[in-house]
């Protein structure tokens, strides 16, 4: 039924000058390329005794390109790529599969282990870093200017701290997004994804586990970004001023999630808007149009299939597998 109402919506926009936009973001699980940078994971040393070797990453290539190829994102936002030439090789990969994204960045000015990047098959106006902290512990935020019909688009692209650390790690990036988002101003279209490493109600969730509660109760994503207390679909909300609204609350709960965790049903990757994106004009969200991409293909053992690596005394890839994470996509319309 969902499908049937996305089609017609597609229709109605093509007749009446509309254009559709696919926005996805997808944490593609240790896209490391093959040169020995020094900062790479033990089992991701090229050509070591762990066998990450032009062998497994062709393989690994080939199958985050056929998922990324099936989405057929028009901008597709990627958490836990190496650096540039791990962009790049994806990049071509893409485009010997017949996708081609023009216009690509990433985050590759602080020199974490992994960063965020986009591809898009749109131009956009600019790409810069947002710097959360000097340290290695927080990854560069992206942030990417676009001009669509004429019309300004905003997204960050991001990838908090994990919940190897406490809530107050996360809180870190959460302001410095904040902080840039006052700055451009909630009357702009702004969107912000990735990899947030927190629930879509992380305040509650995170009451069960004391070592993630350092900060009184107070969360990122919800009390620093706004997104607390929303729970209604994007056609009925107002979000509160200066505040985003986050998307998962747009389709029914057993759709929101991104990952599985002993057998139970995760959100860790979220896609926010400003409020201006809820309104049917200029760039507007396409309602019920959030979704985990779901392929029978991504699956093993009713969990993301993820990349296999064997957990002996020295770990091996097995070259099998695709991520840890299900990517998530939402369609908005540019009028005309």
């Amino acid at each position: 039924m969902i499908k049937f109402l996305l089609l017609t919506l597609l229709f109605l926009a093509q007749l009446f000058g509309e254009t559709t936009l696919k926005i996805a973001t997808y944490n593609v699980e240790n896209l490391f390329d093959l040169e020995k940078s020094g900062n790479e994971y033990d089992e991701y040393v090229p050509n070591g005794t762990s066998e990450w070797n032009q062998q497994t990453y062709k393989i690994k290539l080939k199958n985050i390109t056929q998922v990324i190829k099936d989405i057929n994102a028009d901008i597709i936002a990627l958490q836990e790529v190496e650096s540039l030439q791990a962009l790049l090789d994806l990049r071509f990969a893409l485009k010997q599969s017949g996708l081609y994204y023009e216009h690509y960045a990433i985050a590759d000015k602080k020199n974490t282990t992994v960063k965020v990047a986009i591809l898009s098959k749109l131009p956009f106006v600019y790409a810069q870093e947002l710097a959360v902290t000097r340290t290695l512990e927080h990854r560069n935020i992206l942030e990417i200017k676009f001009r669509i019909e004429g019309k300004e688009l905003y997204i960050f692209i991001n990838h908090w701290k994990s919940k190897s650390g406490a809530e107050s790690e996360r809180i870190i990036s959460a302001k410095a997004l904040i902080k840039r988002a006052k700055e451009i101003g909630f009357d702009k279209n702004m969107i912000v994804l990735g990899d947030f490493n927190s629930d879509y109600e992380e305040f509650e969730k995170f009451k069960r586990k004391r070592n993630l509660n350092d900060t009184d109760g107070i969360t990122g994503i919800n009390h620093i970004l706004g997104t607390i207390h929303q729970r209604f679909e994007a056609k009925e909300t107002t979000a509160a001023k200066e505040s985003f609204y986050n998307l998962w609350y747009d389709t029914e709960e057993e759709n929101r999630y991104t990952y599985i965790f002993k057998g139970k049903k995760e959100v860790l990757d979220n896609i926010l808007v400003s409020p201006t994106l809820l309104k049917e004009s200029g760039i507007s969200y396409t309602h019920k149009s959030i979704t985990p991409f779901e392929k029978e293909y991504l699956f093993k053992k009713d969990k993301p299939y993820r990349w296999e690596i064997s957990q002996g005394k020295v770990k091996k890839h097995k070259g099998n597998g695709y991520s840890d994470h299900l990517a998530v996509i939402a369609q908005f319309r540019v009028a005309k």
